[in-house]
């Protein structure tokens, strides 16, 4: 039942942040880390983490945001789940944002969002498979309820805001069978690699998939079985490597592209795992940047796991008046690619929080 799981466990009792700390020194608005603790063995049950110093809301007042994507004008666009629409907010030329503007009504439950190579938005929607509860002035997921219709990939008009329904899970199409579809991102040929994070009631739960789909509707096949409820996905700077998260293990997994839509074989010996954290860390979406790291959203501690290519964690930690334990996705935009837009979902936040790598500029974007 996820609104106990997050909503009270985590938001109530929140597990230990920092397990190693390292000395950090100031550099401009946010920290770097200066030196860390020598270590001759990689030790799985601990975190270095780095508190970061700077950061603003720039929305509020949302309804369980997610989907964060910095667009080529320096607007940000986010989906609001539970209110079943496409949102932004702009910069204004003296400075600030502006108020919250609705890009696209869509129906069911807009969960991720990407450009396309046609300039359009691509929404990874579950089709309505939360029931929400209001606790203590915030919203948390709960199980499926009776009116999950069933998951789809959308398409939506920026200008218009017409959406587009381009694959959906029923059966009347066995090849397809969607979910719960969460997250996406483009590859360089125009394709969309995606996660469907699948549905969960209080007895049961779907086992689901990866998934490469093309943008014109005319292809969408299922490429790793099975995963446990996987989130965020991402690819790295070369095009390479297909990252994707998992939520309820709190696992980073990595695995080979070799051609468009193509996948390798799991690493032997690991079977691609690149990362798994301790204790009671659950992950959502996740961004790359421009040095490879898989920087993932974690529910329960807040803040963002970096994950290296080598599977090595650092922990960023937001400003604790940031703090919200449903953080849940980042983006990079900006002139620099160096603010990175974090959605905290059950206090309805969108943040811009200064980054201290530059991330990875995004195709198409």
């Amino acid at each position: 039942f996820l609104a106990l799981r997050y909503g009270g466990r985590y938001a109530l009792n929140v597990p230990q942040r920092v397990e190693r700390t390292a000395k950090f020194e100031r550099v401009g608005p946010q920290t770097r880390r200066a030196e860390a603790p020598a270590a001759t063995t990689r030790r799985m049950n601990v975190i270095t983490s780095v508190q970061l110093t700077d950061g603003e809301r720039i929305a509020s007042g949302l309804r369980f945001p997610e989907g964060p994507v910095a667009m080529p004008d320096g607007s940000v666009v986010f989906v609001e789940i539970a209110a079943q629409r496409v949102s932004r907010v702009r910069p204004l030329p003296t400075g600030g944002w502006s108020e919250v503007e609705t890009v696209a009504e869509v129906p069911g439950g807009p969960n991720g969002l990407a450009l396309g190579p046609d300039g359009a938005l691509y929404c990874a929607n579950n089709g309505g498979s939360f029931e929400w509860i209001e606790r203590n002035a915030m919203l948390f997921p709960g199980p499926r309820p009776s009116t999950w219709r069933g998951g789809s990939i959308d398409r939506i008009d920026v200008a218009t805001g017409n959406v587009t329904t381009l694959y959906r899970g029923s059966t009347e199409n066995a090849d397809v069978v969607l979910k719960g579809p969460n997250d996406l991102v483009f590859d360089a040929h125009g394709g969309m690699w995606f996660t469907d994070h699948g549905t969960r009631t209080l007895r049961d739960a779907d086992r689901t998939g990866i998934w490469y789909a093309l943008a014109d509707g005319s292809r969408c096949v299922e490429k790793v079985h099975p995963c446990e409820h996987p989130n965020g996905i991402g690819l790295s700077p070369a095009g390479d490597r297909v990252m994707w998260a998992e939520t309820h293990t709190g696992r980073v997994y990595a695995r080979s592209v070799t051609g468009p839509g193509e996948i390798g074989p799991p690493e032997p010996g690991t079977g691609g795992l690149l990362a798994g954290l301790p204790g009671s860390v659950r992950f959502d979406s996740l961004a790359v940047d421009s040095l490879g790291n898989t920087c993932v959203a974690s529910l329960g501690i807040g803040g963002i796991t970096s994950v290296a290519p080598d599977g090595e964690w650092t922990h960023y930690a937001v400003p604790n008046d940031l703090f919200d334990s449903m953080t849940t996705n980042i983006c990079f935009g900006g002139t620099d690619l160096r603010t990175a837009f974090i959605t905290q979902s059950a206090t309805g936040h969108l943040l811009a929080v200064p980054w201290p790598t530059a991330g990875l500029r995004l195709n198409y974007c």
